[in-house]
């Protein structure tokens, strides 16, 4: 896979369906060019409130994040200047599967990897974390049936049964997947990957 050098901005945003390798690209920009990662994922709703708004059998759909305090998180990051302390953003951790606070230091400055499946959907609150982000590459998988099977192995990883989390997949994650790849056309880049040489459990993000 190539990936061209990022350009001189302060948030590149990565996105695409579930399990396309957004994180694991992250984390590459990160050790490869200095970059810091704030997650689209440490804005989950918690599992309590899920079950309060009745969504807890469709988290990771669009309406099951805190799109409002993301944005407003991105907006702090954007605004910083040299001297300002960090902005501490949540991460999400998979171990519990969920968002833990105040988890990632963000320096005031130098460049930032936002990750995350909605960055370019065509909805308000969306809408309002795109502003806050200069250029957004969609990743795309060249073999679609490793992204899913991929995707698959890390619910069995975190704890689901085989025929629970194939059952997840299908209801839950492709409806997500087939939102985030309509939302493509508006990308600043298309990046096609090709995760085939990582044989890792957990797979890509």
């Amino acid at each position: 896979m190539v990936v061209p050098q990022p350009p001189d901005v302060r948030l590149l945003g990565l996105t695409g369906a579930p399990g396309v390798g957004k994180s694991t690209l992250a984390a590459l920009l990160a050790e490869g060019w200095g970059h810091a990662i704030v997650p689209m994922d440490g804005f989950h709703l918690a599992d309590a409130e899920l079950v309060r708004r009745r969504l807890r059998d469709r988290k990771g759909a669009p309406d099951t994040f805190d799109a409002e305090g993301y944005a407003a998180l991105l907006r702090r990051v954007r605004t910083a200047r040299p001297g300002d302390a960090d902005v501490m953003a949540p991460a999400y951790d998979r171990g519990v599967e969920q968002p833990v606070a105040g988890s990632l230091a963000v320096p005031a400055t130098g460049p930032v990897v936002t990750e995350g499946n909605y960055l370019l959907l065509d909805e308000a609150r969306w809408r309002a974390v795109r502003a806050e982000v200069d250029v957004v590459w969609h990743l795309r998988a060249r073999d679609d049936s490793l992204r899913r099977e991929r995707l698959l192995a890390r619910h069995v990883a975190f704890g689901k049964p085989l025929d629970e989390a194939r059952a997840w997949v299908e209801r839950v994650d492709e409806p997500n997947a087939r939102l985030v790849e309509d939302a493509a056309v508006r990308a600043d880049l298309v990046v096609e990957v090709d995760w085939s040489s990582l044989r890792t459990n957990r797979g890509p993000a």
